[in-house]
Parts: C-alpha cells; structure tokens; sequence
C-alpha cells in the first residue's frame, strides 16, 4: 500500500481515481463496506482506489475537550487498510492550515491533483471544508461541476442497530467486547507502544510491559485474560488497566500494563496490540505488596488456564 500524506501527492497515482473518504477510526464492518466500494469503482475503470483520511480525529484540534476517545492508532489503521488490499492511503496531517481551508477550494484541490478524479465514497455524515461546512449535498454539487460522481453508503447495521465508531466506544468503556467485536468484524484491538515503567512488576516477581494509551479508548478498569500481538507473534498474559491503588494512592491517569507467560525480553519501544479475551476481576486496593503478589499469582494461573483451554 502507497502511503501519501499531501493532496499534491495523488498526482503520482494512475488514474482514473477513486477516494473513498471518512475518518475511518476503528475501521469498522461500515468503513469497509465504504471502502470496498471505493475499491470495486476503481476495480471496473482500471483506475486507483485512495483512502482519504486525517493523522488525528479534527476535533483533537478544533475541540480538544470534546475529542472522542481513539479506537486505533494510525499503525494500526494502516495494518488494517493494508490488510483489506488497498492500493493507496491518502494520510493528511490536520493542521490549523488545512482546517481553515473552504469545502470548495479543498474538493478543487483534489480534482486538480488527480490525473481524473472518478468518484468519491462517503458516508451519509461526512462533513469537509472549514468548519465542518461541507456536507454530502454540496458534494454532489461539486461533483456535477468537477464531473465526479459521488457514492453515498448507506450505514451497516447490527443487532437492529447502525454501526458507529460511537457506539463501538460505548460498547469498549461499558465492558461490552462482543458488541465491539461485532461492529468491528474482529475482537478489539488495544495497541500502544512498550514505554519505561517504574520497574515494581520485576521487584515482586512478574515483569510488566507498560503501554502508552494517551487518548485511547479503554475498557473498564480490572484484570483481563489477554493475547498480545507481538511482531507477528501472539503472546498469552494476563492485564492490568486501573490506577494501582495499592502502590500509586495519588494517581489519577489509568495505566495499561501485561505480564507475558513465559517471557523475559526488553520490550521497550516495541508496539503490542492487546486482544481481551476474559475480564477476570475489578481492581482493588490491597494491604501491601504481598496481598498483591498473592493476587497477581492468582491472576495469572487463572488467565494461563483459561488461555490454554
């Protein structure tokens, strides 16, 4: 897959072009019909199908306080469109510049960077241009004037209900993985990268590997049965997601943490994706590190058993 990251660049792909355009986060049974569509457009006119989206969700830039929480981080994304066969991403930074860019002069800027532009795929609510003003009825007004045509998908549906990146996070921050799963057509994915620690977890006896998630979506605090994707390798381990009441009583960030079966290498720098297979029990405070040893041994001959079964 070609990874572009300027408009200017879809002048190096052979057209004509097909976009399929969203956000695209968790890339979800929805976003692939989306971009299956894109991909069979081009398929028919012998020409290129580009995924257009943003190296972080707009509202992370234009309302921090209200961005939504990230169901994949763009390694990930990648991986996964990479995964579906498509030919080209179109990965543009969201600066304030492109943000103050006019949904007219953004669309002309995509016409005059492809060699043709044959069509765009959209959802029923996508939104362009400077301060959200485009919608898919000005889209179809440009693409009369551009002589595009624009595919508008209809959303996937689910247990009686469209799916959403939104109702996905609702299901992940409810605890609710098999509806995740369902919408996601695969289980959730939590990855991050293996960042230092304080080193406690190799003091007690069970080594940890700290992810950073800042701006993740998570799911409820407590201790999960996990399988860890590793550099095309899965692991078996066993997860804590919460504040560590029992050695941190000031903390108020949650941190992501695995212990590995049977593995002692350096992880750090390194990217994992954590597939959570059982929720064994709440977090809980304990009366000093050997309640907590005692605990986290428990943990792990719980979560080995139900991995290997």
């Amino acid at each position: 897959m070609k990874i572009l990251y300027s408009v200017g660049d879809l002048s190096s792909l052979k057209g004509p072009i097909v976009l399929a355009a969203g956000t695209f986060d968790g890339v979800h049974l929805g976003h692939q019909a989306l971009i299956r569509r894109a991909m069979e457009e081009a398929a028919s006119c012998g020409g290129t199908a580009v995924v257009m989206t943003f190296d972080r969700h707009p509202a992370a830039l234009l309302r921090p306080e209200k961005a939504p929480k990230l169901l994949t981080r763009n390694d990930a994304k990648i991986a996964l469109l990479d995964g579906m066969g498509v030919q080209a991403l179109l990965l543009l930074p969201f600066t304030s510049e492109l943000a103050s860019v006019t949904a007219r002069d953004f669309i002309a800027s995509l016409v005059s960077s492809s060699s043709s532009l044959r069509a765009v795929c959209v959802g029923r609510e996508w939104f362009f241009g400077k301060g959200g003003e485009g919608n898919v009825a000005l889209l179809k007004e440009l693409g009369v004037a551009h002589n595009f045509s624009v595919i508008q998908i209809d959303p996937v549906m689910a247990e009686g209900a469209s799916i959403s990146s939104t109702r996905i996070r609702t299901a992940v921050a409810s605890g609710n993985l098999t509806d995740a799963a369902t919408c996601l057509g695969r289980p959730f994915l939590l990855s991050g990268k293996v960042v230092s620690g304080a080193g406690l977890g190799s003091k007690i006896g069970f080594p940890t590997a700290n992810l950073e998630i800042e701006g993740m979506q998570l799911p409820p605090n407590g201790v999960y049965a996990v399988k860890v994707h590793r550099a095309g390798t899965i692991l078996s381990g066993v997860c804590n997601i919460g504040l560590r009441p029992t050695v941190d009583t000031l903390a108020t960030t949650p941190v992501v943490e695995v212990h590995l079966f049977d593995f002692t290498s350096d992880l750090v720098g390194e990217n994992l994706a954590l597939v959570f297979v059982k929720f064994l029990r709440p977090e809980q405070k304990f009366n000093g590190l050997e309640e907590l040893k005692a605990h986290i041994a428990c943990d792990r001959d719980s979560a080995r058993e139900l991995l290997s079964s």
